[in-house]
């Protein structure tokens, strides 16, 4: 009669390695008490989630902050789902947000550690060394049940109102005879590989997280699938043995998986393996008509990285915004804290909420537009430059044409205590300075441009004219704006607001019509960046020709 150690040689006879051999060849790695080892275990199907996101930063920075080690792990065992690229492409787009990994992969012919492969679809026999030990334990069996055996399986226990799933006396191949086994396996029937659980859905299992606390949970009973017919692991096994051999200390990941965790947890203490630690973020959520719902790839454009990459969000206003969804002390720091680099906090599990965090689009426009307000022009100018290489050729092609030009148009009231706040994200940045530039300027329709139908264009064109003929680019902005209120009463309006409000009758309008009509007349605009700064940027030349250009309208 066989037994199970025969039925693990004729599954995998070319599986000569033990676990004790992996064990050695994967020792534990010599870091301080206390170093965490953290990963980010991404699946190649498609673009990288902004959960997916906030979850490697969260990680790598628990590592960074410990003194530990990050690693990225491609779990690529889901052969019918994955997309080809969209590995490197992660790996690429992480790295924008400054998630870099210490060791793991880098792309499909590049990785960088001792822990290695660190690509799943390279380590099966790792894989296989574990399940053949089980099966030897006789905790992991075959189970050649077909796809329509399994509908049926499913609409008994519905029918019958149970728990659905294989397990118990649900679960056919379980107590098989191995010699009956062994004769299907010969005969070349197909099958696929389960655990086989001690678990009873009826018991509860105590397991403390680090974010949420001491927890009770169903214990798994479920003999789960370990090894696919493709001789590749499900996420479940893999998980097991990955972490333990690459000895990563916490797995930090979404909620979503709390349900598996019994699973994960009977796996652990059935190899003998020591339990990492676990902490489960919250999910990001989103508010539609009143409800709350969890972040859709399919809805919702923020869902995707690549969203803010070609808007051109800054790095670290992005980095920022979901520092403040990880803990809630982030923006108290920050307040306190202006001058300090946001990697200076230090991030705390007991301070995540245990809610899902509401994504808030607004609020990253504001974070972002606080600190783009703060860069100096000539590395704002390097940034804007490098997005606008991808994203925006023609915009690049400007910028390159004359940097120190851009520089300048960048610099319009920044550098100060209290800086301008016009640009959220790279891209809102052409479509309020294009005015700048011949090419732009010259689509405007100045034969209809937005004056206030409450002044007549005699008055406009006398304004106008009169600045040209005293026009003076040698004048501070303060002798500049005097100069201005001087025109403005010149022409029948009060030099200022106050003065006009109390006697409106007396005064055709204040100086800030008057500005207005030379604001609009070189930018085509009402609203546009200080007046005093564009005239200094265009030049005494280029000013003088947009007026004419605007009086031969009027």
């Amino acid at each position: 009669m066989a037994n199970y150690n025969d039925l693990a040689e004729l599954i995998f006879p070319e599986i000569t390695e033990t676990v004790e051999d992996l064990e050695k060849r994967y020792p534990n790695r010599n870091l301080k008490e206390g170093a965490m080892v953290t990963r980010f275990a991404p699946s190649p199907t498609g673009f990288l989630h902004t959960g997916s996101l906030f979850t490697s930063l969260i990680s790598a920075r628990y590592a960074k902050q410990s003194g530990g080690v990050f690693y990225i792990r491609l779990e690529d065992t889901d052969t019918k789902r994955e997309i080809a690229g969209s590995g490197e492409s992660l790996i690429k787009q992480l790295a924008v947000f400054d998630v870099i990994p210490d060791e793991g992969y880098l792309s499909d012919t590049e990785e960088t550690g001792n822990y290695g492969p660190y690509k799943q679809s390279n380590r099966a026999n790792i894989y296989k060394t574990c399940i053949k030990h089980l099966m030897k334990m006789g905790r992991a069996y075959p189970c050649f049940c077909t796809q329509e055996e399994l509908a049926e399986l499913r609409k008994e226990q519905e029918a019958n109102k149970e728990i659905p799933g294989y397990y118990g006396k649900y679960a056919k191949y379980r107590d098989f005879p191995i010699d009956d086994a062994i004769a299907k396996i010969k005969a070349g029937d197909p099958y696929i590989i389960r655990f086989k659980s001690m678990g009873d859905h009826n018991n509860k299992i105590k397991f403390h997280d680090e974010i949420r606390g001491d927890l009770e949970l169903t214990e798994n009973d479920q003999d789960i699938v370990i090894l696919k017919g493709d001789g590749l692991p499900t996420y479940h096994f893999a998980h097991l043995c990955d972490d333990h051999f690459m000895h990563t200390t916490h797995i930090t990941r979404g909620e979503e998986w709390l349900p598996s965790l019994p699973i994960h947890l009977e796996l652990f203490d059935t190899m003998g393996f020591e339990r990492p630690k676990y902490a489960h973020f919250p999910v990001i959520m989103k508010v539609e008509n009143g409800n709350r719902r969890k972040l859709s790839k399919r809805k919702d454009v923020e869902a995707a990285v690549s969203y803010f990459l070609e808007q051109g969000y800054p790095k670290y206003g992005f980095i920022e915004y979901l520092l403040t969804i990880a803990n809630s002390n982030y923006e108290e720091w920050r307040n306190a804290n202006l001058d300090k680099d946001f990697y200076d906090f230090k991030l705390s599990f007991d301070k995540m909420s245990l809610d899902g965090a509401l994504f808030d689009l607004e609020k990253v426009a504001s974070i972002s537009k606080e600190r783009m307000a703060f860069r100096k022009a000539k590395d704002l100018c390097e940034e804007v430059k490098e997005w606008a290489k991808t994203y925006d050729l023609d915009f690049y092609n400007k910028i390159t044409q004359d940097e120190e030009f851009f520089t300048k148009i960048l610099n319009i009231e920044r550098e100060k205590e209290k800086p301008r706040k016009d640009y959220a994200k790279y891209s809102d940045i052409y479509p309020i300075i294009g005015f700048f530039y011949d090419d732009e300027y010259n689509k405007i329709d100045l034969a209809n441009l937005e004056w206030n139908p409450q002044f007549n264009k005699e008055d406009i064109k006398a304004v106008l004219e009169d600045y040209k003929n005293t026009i003076d680019l040698s004048l501070d902005e303060e002798t500049w704006f005097n100069s201005m209120k001087e025109l403005s009463l010149r022409h029948g309006f009060a030099d200022n607001v106050k003065v006009w409000k109390k006697d409106k009758e007396a005064y055709k309008g204040h100086v800030g019509d008057v500005t207005g009509f030379l604001r609009i007349a070189l930018s085509g605009r009402g609203v546009c960046p200080n007046l005093y700064y564009i005239i200094q940027i265009l030049g005494k030349e280029k000013t003088l020709e947009r007026i004419n250009k605007v009086l031969a309208t009027l």
